[in-house]
């Protein structure tokens, strides 16, 4: 099942293509010119665009600002360090286990050993 990800500004290009290459629908935070925004409307345009955010900021795992029923997905990476194959690994991680998975309305955080789902 194709997803619409938005990648944050602070991602590789290249996990934009392996997203691509993996039959997704890939829109970056930097090509909408949307950049340095504040968080939430960063996330507002992904409401719009019906798209899963995917980003390294923390800022968006707290469940109290952004509720996983509130919004259309999000999915924190967490590599040990953020080098660009770090941050590819990690989403080719979470790519394994998406097909059984619900990607809409949940909080993914990405880990090198784990991928933990909250609703």
């Amino acid at each position: 099942m194709a997803v619409r990800f938005k990648l944050d500004e602070n991602l590789p290009k290249d996990a934009g293509a392996l997203l691509r290459d993996a039959g997704h629908d890939v829109e970056t935070v930097l090509d909408e010119r949307l950049g340095g925004n504040p968080d939430a409307r960063v996330l507002d345009a992904c409401q719009t665009e019906n798209r899963v955010l995917i980003a390294l900021d923390l800022d968006f795992s707290d469940i109290r600002l952004y509720r996983p029923s509130s919004h259309n997905g999000i999915w924190i990476l967490r590599p040990h360090t953020q080098s660009v194959e770090n941050t590819l690994a990690l989403l080719r991680g979470a790519l394994a286990p998406m097909p059984g998975e619900l990607v809409q309305a949940r909080l993914w955080i990405v880990e090198p050993d784990q991928v933990r789902i909250r609703e």
